[in-house]
């Protein structure tokens, strides 16, 4: 089975082309799960698979996280996965693929730079304060695409943080009762007027990641939205590098969301793994 294993802002995946290996899809979690294992497999923190789509797009792209359980969509994933399907000869620079939370349209504008349009907000709760454990958190929750990738915007002082109680933290939130379908949480601190630092826990992966892409461009949207970032483009810090995300927008309603950065080919081969059944 050839792969390829990419990053954005160290956000690291395996992508494959289904459209050649035709592996069933009910077999696809179990591989993911397998193959995103550290220190036993490849190691990633989620699994891409190129699929032929069912509408009009050039192709599907299913993503699953390190669990095995599927996801609606990964902005950096889609980044690379924009990238493998263009240095593939699969599409030209501009290309559109289906998601489960939508179509996605995509450009590699020049080298490793890629430029995704997420999916919209289609839920945006700025006032949506929340109390764990008698610790009240400056909380606001966002929906990107329909069905929406939920993401909780929680202010901290990240710089002074304990890695251990932050942690905590994240996986309380994680699973809040008033998020129904879980969340990722994206602890944020405001560095500028057009910059943030930004640290993620994310479910699937059950941890923090170097990097989240729709979490980077969540927290982007409120902060633009709450007025602690102005203008239409913000500098997103994360551990694995920075993103930019501009948001186009009339008053508070979102018109266009995008998500910039480079990515990176690690590797590319064959899966030799002999504890894998396809």
């Amino acid at each position: 089975m050839d792969f390829y294993k990419m990053q954005g802002a160290g956000n690291d995946f395996i992508i494959i082309n289904n459209m050649k290996l035709n592996i069933p899809v009910y077999k696809l979690p179990s591989i993911a799960k397998k193959l995103c294992q550290r220190k036993l497999s490849i190691g990633a923190d989620g699994f891409m698979v190129v699929d032929y789509p069912e509408g009009d797009a050039d192709f599907k792209m299913r993503f699953f996280n390190r669990d095995g359980s599927e996801g609606e969509m990964c902005g950096n994933g889609a980044r690379c996965i924009s990238r493998y399907a263009y240095v593939n000869n699969l599409v030209g620079k501009k290309m559109t693929f289906e998601t489960g939370a939508g179509i996605i349209h995509s450009e590699v504008i020049e080298g490793r730079l890629v430029k995704v349009l997420l999916n919209k907000p289609e839920v945006i709760k700025l006032d949506n304060d929340i109390e764990i454990d008698g610790i009240k958190y400056e909380c606001s929750y966002i929906e990107l695409g329909n069905p929406g990738l939920p993401h909780a915007v929680v202010k901290y002082d990240l710089q002074q943080a304990d890695e251990s109680k932050l942690r905590e933290a994240g996986k309380k939130i994680r699973y809040y009762e008033g998020f129904p379908k879980g969340a990722n949480v994206n602890f944020f601190e405001v560095m500028d007027k057009n910059s943030a630092l930004v640290k993620t826990y994310e479910r699937g992966v059950e941890d923090f990641t170097l990097a989240c892409g729709t979490g980077s461009a969540s927290t982007a949207v409120a902060l633009m939205l709450k007025g602690y970032l102005t203008g239409d483009r913000a500098k997103i810090v994360v551990d694995g590098g920075e993103l930019f995300v501009e948001v186009e927008r009339t008053n508070n309603n979102v018109d266009n969301l995008y998500l910039i950065g480079t990515t990176n080919i690690v590797a590319i081969g064959e899966v030799k793994d002999e504890d894998l059944i396809i």
